[in-house]
């Protein structure tokens, strides 16, 4: 493995990093409270190519490779946690995923204005009833013709209220279980297609988080993704399989606003005569910090660099994304102990970073499953059946 970041990769570290002091980090805490999402800052992102990272330049997108994606959206990720999540259901979980899958057609239609941020995508597995499980989805699509009639409920879906195009993922045979799962584009304003905002939540304020309804829902056979009924679980698996680098390297941004944030208010309050970086407890907590972000640093680097490789590199990404979430709650927790009662308000940045990082030990896989499929790996015994 190759430590030096090229010449390309630098420079899209960079111009993430200024993006994000000049852009994100200004607003990320009245967009927080007042739980606004933040289009005036995709807006800006378009053109710079934020929303079109990892798509083909054909489409309009950067075309980044993984590494260099990793690098873009850890700086977004330290910046704000909830800006992070927009992209990555967007970007990874969406676009990517019509891009690997999709028919000609459907990459044409989609993926330019994607890349042009003029639409947005959203990614829907989960349900009232099923979270991990996905070979157990209950919405049903059944075959009307030259349609497919979609019925059922999505729950706490990313981007869901706000994006132009939903990734839906139905059962089309529950007889034949994992594989009669299909993957439908139905695009916002589809008759039977509706989705309610979910509000209250404990972190990612700055995003968009609905619950999607299909009530006899019509979409032609050109909707079904790939134009391959059956083929959904593993496009969802394939897809999760990106995103969840994604969560990996924005928790690495977001344990890295953690250790800044600490370090800096280490060093100016002053305790007892003296900074409280000074003390050596305050230093203890602060180096297992340090030494835990580099480490979930590396782990996402070489996921990435796999992926680079033209590997699937699973396991290596969930090794990453389970690392790298609890590193950052960790991160979150200390930097509200270093900060003390500062911590707990919002007039710094670090109860938002805690409220924020929360969700990502159970989005994309809880750390449980990730558990669960690292031992699976190593002993060859699923636990999953």
């Amino acid at each position: 493995m190759d430590f030096d970041l090229s010449e390309e990769q630098l420079m899209v570290r960079q111009m993430a990093r200024d993006f994000a002091e000049k852009e994100i980090i200004p607003t990320a805490r009245q967009l927080d409270r007042e739980e606004r999402f933040p289009w005036e800052i995709l807006k800006k992102m378009a053109p710079l190519g934020f929303l079109g990272a990892g798509t083909s330049p054909k489409y309009g997108g950067m075309g980044l490779d993984w590494v260099s994606y990793c690098l873009l959206t850890e700086e977004v990720g330290r910046a704000s946690f909830a800006l992070r999540s927009i992209i990555s259901a967007h970007m990874s979980l969406t676009a990517q995923t019509i891009e690997q899958w999709g028919t000609p057609e459907q990459k044409q239609k989609y993926l330019p204005p994607m890349c042009r941020g003029e639409m947005l995508g959203c990614f829907a597995t989960t349900e009232p009833n099923i979270g991990s499980d996905v070979a157990n989805i209950e919405t049903a699509a059944v075959k009307d013709g030259s349609h497919w009639v979609l019925n059922g409920t999505k729950m706490f879906i990313s981007n869901g209220g706000v994006a132009g195009v939903a990734l839906v993922f139905a059962q089309t045979d529950k007889s034949k279980g994992y594989r009669g799962l299909t993957a439908f584009l139905v695009d916002k304003g589809t008759p039977g297609f509706t989705a309610r905002d979910i509000h209250g939540k404990l972190g990612l304020r700055a995003s968009n988080t609905a619950e999607l309804v299909l009530e006899d829902c019509r979409v032609p056979q050109e909707a079904v993704l790939g134009n391959d009924v059956g083929g959904g679980f593993r496009m969802a698996m394939s897809a999760f399989d990106k995103a969840r680098l994604c969560v990996a390297s924005g928790c690495v941004g977001l344990a890295q606003a953690c250790v800044d944030a600490s370090v800096e208010y280490a060093k100016n309050r002053v305790q007892f005569g003296k900074p409280i970086g000074g003390h050596q407890l305050v230093q203890g907590i602060i180096s297992d910090m340090i030494l835990e972000t580099e480490a979930a640093r590396l782990l996402t680097f070489r996921a990435a660099c796999e992926k680079n490789k033209g590997k699937p590199a699973t396991i290596e990404t969930s090794m990453a994304k389970y690392y790298s979430s609890e590193v950052a709650f960790r991160a979150a927790n200390n930097a509200i102990q270093i900060h003390g009662g500062y911590g707990f308000i919002d007039e710094f940045p670090v109860e938002r970073y805690l409220r924020d990082v929360r969700v990502a030990t159970l989005l994309e896989g809880t750390s449980q499953i990730h558990k669960l499929i690292i031992g699976r790996d190593a002993l060859g015994i699923n636990a999953f059946s």
